[in-house]
């Protein structure tokens, strides 16, 4: 048999520790997790997003044929040789500039509930993080 050390451990291991480095606490920081996870969930599953007109950089004249200009001279530019730097930045540049224009154009709303409902889902929110907090003290 091994002896035990002054901490409790045995001389060849390691004492198990929790989370954040101290004993105890495992428990409270899942608990605290999924209190966040679900009360994320209620949050995001009461949220409508949709896309609206084109507003490339808050411009409203601007139309969505001009970002795909560089996106197609790219290719063209690739079509004619593989290798050609600047016919893949004009490819990726093209499209990270479209992947940007949608996501500038999404709009996010708040579905109508009850006080109750937001109370619920922003409490799990705020309540996870303590708990979990809490985990992480040493016991």
């Amino acid at each position: 048999m091994r002896a035990m050390t002054e901490t409790g451990a045995s001389a060849g291991g390691k004492k198990f520790e929790g989370p954040g480095g101290t004993p105890g606490g495992l428990g409270e920081a899942l608990a605290g997790l999924a209190m966040i996870a679900v009360g994320i969930y209620l949050v995001f599953s009461h949220v409508t997003v949709h896309t609206s007109f084109w507003r490339f950089v808050g411009s409203p004249g601007q139309s969505f044929g001009l970002t795909l200009l560089p996106l197609l001279v790219g290719i063209g530019a690739l079509f004619y040789d593989g290798r050609s730097v600047v016919g893949w930045f004009l490819t990726v540049g093209g499209v990270l500039l479209i992947l940007v224009g949608i996501l500038m154009n999404l709009d996010v709303y708040f579905q109508p509930t009850s006080l109750w409902n937001t109370i619920f889902m922003f409490g799990l929110i705020v309540g996870g993080v303590g708990v979990f907090a809490r985990g992480l003290r040493a016991h």
